[in-house]
């Protein structure tokens, strides 16, 4: 199948035990998935091919994800660190057009890839920060991370930019929590939500505690 043939009434299908969506929303994860596949072949943005598993997998934990952790209407500041394809970061400032989204991807091409997305979908509420978190100056209420490479290092990377009294939400493997948790110390952790899908993946959302400073402060 191919992205052309996925109609706004097959995505809301396909989204259905994650999330639903306005048509405007289905519009806009449409032309996002016809992106994907496009970059895709030239930029490795991601190793799942078919269009349907893409719109489960990304787009479905993603959605599921925001709708989680933020309520329409929600203006608070948001970073996705290591946003790759834009995993979660895109989904929820689709999902949350009122909220300030900063996608941080410091490989050029993938951050081109953002750049281009957030044009075509007409998200005036996101941008993109062309860095490695690490070197990133600024925090927010609410910091996500899903998919990302040497997770303990990035996972401290965005544990720093976590506002007091502001979350960190991880999409992570099962296997992860521990280490997650470990790492964690300053964040009070909630019960882990496991993802729809079946893929033992989980939601780990932690609440920094409003005394702590931001590590390299």
């Amino acid at each position: 199948m191919k992205a052309a043939d996925l109609d706004s009434a097959q995505i809301a299908r396909l989204l259905l035990p994650y999330v639903t969506l306005s048509a405007g929303q289905l519009s806009q994860t449409r032309d996002y998935v016809a992106l994907l596949l496009k970059w895709n072949a030239r930029v490795n943005l991601t190793a799942v091919r078919d269009p349907e598993h893409i719109v489960t997998r990304h787009f479905g934990e993603s959605f599921f994800a925001a709708s989680a952790l933020v309520p329409h209407g929600w203006r608070g500041r948001v970073i996705d660190v290591g946003s790759g394809a834009g995993f979660p970061g895109v989904p929820l400032a689709i999902w949350a057009p009122q909220a300030e989204v900063t996608l941080i991807e410091s490989n050029s091409k993938k951050a081109a890839f953002l750049s281009e997305v957030i044009r075509a979908l007409g998200l005036k509420n996101a941008r993109v920060a062309g860095q490695r978190a690490e070197l990133f100056s600024g925090s927010a209420e609410l910091a996500t991370m899903r998919a990302v490479e040497q997770f303990e290092k990035s996972m401290l990377a965005a544990m720093r930019l976590v506002a007091p009294g502001g979350r960190l939400s991880l999409m992570i493997g099962k296997g992860q929590l521990s280490t997650a948790e470990e790492l964690g110390r300053g964040f009070e952790w909630a019960e882990a939500i496991p993802l729809p899908g079946g893929h033992s993946r989980v939601l780990l959302v932690g609440t920094k505690s409003a005394t702590v400073g931001n590590l390299g402060d």
